[in-house]
């Protein structure tokens, strides 16, 4: 099957990429959600630019097929998730210091091979840019959110000695780093832009009134958050289940998730591309896909998640999310995305029943699904940043500037 061909860059920024000629780009990335944002960006590059990722953090599975992946990876327990108190200390514990000195060195001798870096993620890669000496990235914060806490006094130092331009996720946020002398912009939610679609059709799959998709993660807790996702369902009511799907990561095994939730895996029943087959037993029956999360997202009337971009993501398209924290979570980072989610995503205790009965409430509660996801559409906003970023890449190179 062919790959649709991404929409047309305006004319002044193809006829300026013409005008570049060869150019190489680095990205550099530090998670999973932020891996596939700049896949998702590569696959738009025109004619005349080469990209190579460097994914600081796993395995940057979201690169496979799309670009080459060089440099270093730190395997953390975390893989970066800070959501959860003492992650850092932990990762420190556990040798996370020795991670940075090869990265370190891979790009002092990597920046005299590429023209320009590319930056996903938090300051993290920003500073480390500023400690290389690498000038005029393009900075695409997906981190901070304008809702919780702005820039610090030491981000705006990095984000203007080090970006040529910076895309954030707030008008909040771009005007704080504009007033210290910076070229930020808004352009919308790269995240929305980004929403991973495969050949998956879930309504196919569909046999009741209502659908919940699963959305446990990609790191540290994944395995746990399944299982009691699947605990917790066990306890619904048997006449108010909802199909069930599970979107799962691409560095997730189905097998160690099935283990978890105590089910039993049975393959794919199609030929599409996505279908990762199904799990079933306790009453259960959950449709599995890979790569097609936005699928399986459009087709649940509300999701339970406990991941980072694909939560922003289901609530952009207006579905209400079912949360479950616990002493682990860090209780400021969760303040901040309160602050910006608000009512859209319900937060419940880590326990099966809690998460139940916030379960039935929503399945019980047309008019409460549709006033939370109206909340999360406008919360989080909408796409339309690819179109910029891309302009800014191509048109910023093809200016001439320096990129090191």
């Amino acid at each position: 099957m062919s790959t649709p061909k991404p929409p047309s860059l305006p004319i002044s920024a193809t006829v300026l990429a013409e005008r570049a000629g060869h150019r190489r780009l680095l990205f550099i990335s530090n998670g999973h959600g932020e891996d596939s944002i700049a896949a998702a960006i590569i696959r738009r590059l025109p004619e005349g630019f080469e990209a190579d990722a460097f994914p600081t953090i796993g395995d940057g599975l979201a690169y496979r097929g799309v670009c080459e992946v060089v440099g270093p990876r730190a395997h953390l327990a975390s893989q970066g998730w800070r959501n959860v108190k003492g992650s850092l200390l932990r990762d420190i514990a556990d040798g996370g210091l020795l991670t940075i000195l090869p990265a370190l060195r891979f790009g002092r001798e990597a920046r005299q091979r590429y023209d320009r870096a590319i930056v996903v993620g938090d300051i993290v890669g920003v500073a480390g840019c500023f400690l290389l000496g690498v000038r005029d990235i393009l900075y695409i914060d997906v981190y901070k959110t304008g809702y919780g806490r702005l820039y610090s006094a030491i981000e705006r130092f990095l984000i203007s000695r080090t970006a040529r331009t910076t895309f954030c996720r707030s008008e909040r946020l771009a005007a704080q780093l504009r007033a210290a002398g910076c070229d930020a912009r808004c352009a919308g939610n790269v995240m929305m832009d980004c929403l991973p679609r495969g050949v998956y059709n879930a309504n196919l799959r569909r046999h009741r009134y209502l659908a919940v998709t699963l959305l446990p993660g990609s790191r540290q807790f994944t395995t746990e958050n399944f299982a009691r996702q699947v605990e917790a369902l066990s306890l619904v009511t048997p006449q108010k289940r909802p199909d069930l799907f599970l979107a799962l990561a691409d560095n997730v095994p189905l097998e160690v998730l099935a283990e978890a939730g105590g089910l039993t895996v049975r393959p794919p029943a199609s030929a599409e591309p996505g279908d990762a087959g199904t799990l079933v037993g306790g009453g259960l029956t959950i449709h599995v896909a890979r790569g097609a999360t936005g699928n399986l997202i459009e087709a649940a009337d509300f999701v339970l998640s406990q991941a980072g971009t694909a939560t922003v993501q289901a609530l952009g398209l207006g579905k209400p999310v079912v949360t479950f924290i616990d002493r682990r979570d860090r209780p400021s980072r969760i303040a901040d995305e309160n602050a910006l989610f608000g009512e859209a995503r319900v937060l419940v205790p880590a326990d099966p029943e809690r998460i139940a009965e916030a379960t039935e409430k929503l399945l019980d509660n047309s008019l409460e699904r549709r006033r939370l996801g109206a909340i999360g559409r406008e919360r989080i906003g909408g796409p339309g940043a690819m179109d910029a970023i891309i302009e800014a890449i191509v048109c910023g190179d093809a200016a001439g500037a320096p990129a090191r």
